[in-house]
């Protein structure tokens, strides 16, 4: 494969061959837009119900720090299992937004208090960002071009190393302040990873329109809906980052 073909996608979860190589299905039995969309609705609700439920522990004043935690860590193990299984996506998905929804309303609940107000906010920009994204998408105003692909996937790709570099020196006591910090530098880092964590969403808009027209099997509504998912996480967290640094400034 070439790096061309290797980029076409920042989010692991569509890749380049995520359709191509699921069987060709025929009839009822096909992917469609629209059967993702319900899906990624429902799971989704699946999510909302698992925040909540946290967050009302959180006010409760019991918030369960070991859920949170068990979120965040079974989220991420079942996010490779329906990366590795996608005939596995209709049953990993629903679980999938069951835990990262409790780690969610866990961190939304601890942020809320720092910063009354934020979550709402977040929320609003997550899903006035898709819905916005979704719109352009489908007037053409924004294209998928090979060129657009490449650029996002790679500045997907440098994100990554940058948090992963983070993440491993902070085990020697090491911080790399200018990306945590509320300073100029820091607040325009986290700016670039929400317009980068945004356009990964026509990337998904794109992959799964292909699927569909290539006559993907059913269950891959499940996984295109596991891809949204994935992106949507990725940008409410990002968005909550940088709304919190704005806020701290003040």
């Amino acid at each position: 494969m070439s790096a061309h073909l290797a980029l076409r996608s920042g989010n692991p979860a569509l890749g380049a061959k995520t359709f191509s190589a699921a069987p060709r299905a025929i009839g009822d039995e096909v992917m469609t837009v629209g059967g993702t969309v319900n899906k990624t609705a429902m799971s989704l609700a699946i999510l909302f119900i698992a925040a909540t439920y946290v967050w009302g522990q959180g006010t409760a004043g019991s918030l369960p720090m070991g859920l949170i935690w068990g979120g965040f860590i079974g989220g991420f193990i079942l996010a490779m299992v329906t990366v590795f299984k996608q005939t596995w996506a209709p049953y990993t998905t629903p679980l999938y937004a069951a835990l990262e929804g409790a780690a969610l309303g866990g961190i939304s609940y601890i942020m809320e208090q720092q910063y009354p107000g934020i979550v709402s906010q977040a929320v609003f920009l997550t899903f006035g960002t898709l819905g916005s994204l979704l719109f352009a998408y489908r007037t053409g105003i924004i294209r998928a071009t090979e060129n657009f692909k490449l650029g996002v996937a790679a500045a997907t790709g440098g994100i990554f190393l940058v948090y992963m570099m983070s993440f491993v020196l902070g085990f020697f006591g090491i911080n790399i302040p200018l990306i945590h910090s509320s300073g100029t530098f820091g607040i325009l880092f986290s700016l670039f990873v929400v317009v980068i964590a945004a356009l990964n969403l026509v990337l998904d808009f794109d992959f799964i329109e292909e699927g569909a027209e290539k006559g993907a099997p059913k269950y891959m509504e499940w996984y295109g809906a596991f891809g949204l998912l994935v992106t949507l996480i990725w940008l409410y967290l990002e968005i909550l980052r940088l709304l919190a640094k704005l806020q701290s400034r003040r």
